[in-house]
């Protein structure tokens, strides 16, 4: 039976599940059952998230781990009462920070990810509409863009631009190499005005066909001599070019979204 782990919070959930995701991932060799339980801010929701957690361990007969990030120790308290193993995300920090800031914390339920920024939050609203509009070459004016992907079609490139207006605020536009594109060998003369802006992304051919074949199954699209063709002409095309690129296959957007930004030196922080 895979050990039941819960990420529990009064907030969202989101830091408590990106933390404790980063913990389980250096064990390999368990297996967990992983669930989300949000907005605990009270009593009564902490006695019914003990209570599910208690009844999941019985189930399994494994004694469930609890990933929390609700500030309130009351709340924290009656989590406990569940049996399981607590890890709390804040103990470790707000000793050590209290006593170098000499201030104490005041706890503030959801502000890790509440709307309290109301600039930097229209600068994702922006930056995702953004995307959106410039999303496999929908629109090609490319003057207000922070970075442009170039790759062919279903190399990552729509996801990874809306992971990047999204958490990053970044203005990512994305360009499909088309057969007129590649067979030209040399870049379209749209992009050439955005040189530094430009960033590759390419895939092994075989993955490529596999995610081509579930879009569009059987067709010439998902063909793999085709598949190979394009990748073999986009990666000559980035060589020639001197344009920087990496491969998608298996890398998450998470990190497809910091390299680029490494590579194309843009200096944005994650809201």
């Amino acid at each position: 039976m895979p050990r039941p782990v819960f990420f529990v919070s009064d907030g969202t959930g989101i830091t408590a599940e990106t933390i404790g995701h980063s913990l389980l991932t250096q064990f390999g060799d368990v297996r967990f059952d992983t669930q989300r339980i949000p907005f605990v801010d009270s009593a009564e929701k902490a006695e019914r998230a003990a209570e599910r957690i208690r009844l999941e361990g019985v189930r399994c007969n494994l004694r469930p781990i609890v990933v929390n990030t609700v500030v309130d120790a009351d709340i924290s308290a009656m989590l406990a009462a569940s049996g399981a193993l607590m890890l709390d995300v804040f103990a470790p920090f707000m000793g050590p920070l209290e006593a170098e800031l000499c201030s104490q914390r005041k706890p503030q339920v959801g502000k890790a990810h509440g709307l309290v920024d109301f600039d930097a939050y229209e600068s994702r609203i922006d930056a995702t509409n953004y995307a959106l509009s410039h999303d496999d070459g929908i629109d090609l004016d490319y003057n207000d863009a922070d970075l442009i992907l170039v790759g062919v079609s279903r190399s990552g490139k729509t996801p990874t631009c809306l992971y990047l207006a999204l958490h990053f605020g970044v203005k990512a536009a994305n360009y499909p190499l088309t057969d007129d594109d590649l067979e030209s060998d040399r870049l379209p003369a749209r992009l050439k005005p955005h040189r530094h802006k430009l960033f590759g992304l390419t895939i092994d051919p075989v993955r490529l066909q596999q995610v081509r074949q579930a879009r569009r199954p059987n067709s010439r699209y998902a063909d793999l001599a085709r598949c190979r063709r394009e990748v073999a002409a986009a990666e000559a095309l980035f060589q020639m070019e001197g344009i920087s690129s990496l491969s998608t296959t298996h890398t998450s957007i998470e990190e497809i979204a910091s390299k680029v930004l490494s590579a194309l030196g843009i200096n944005k922080h994650m809201f």
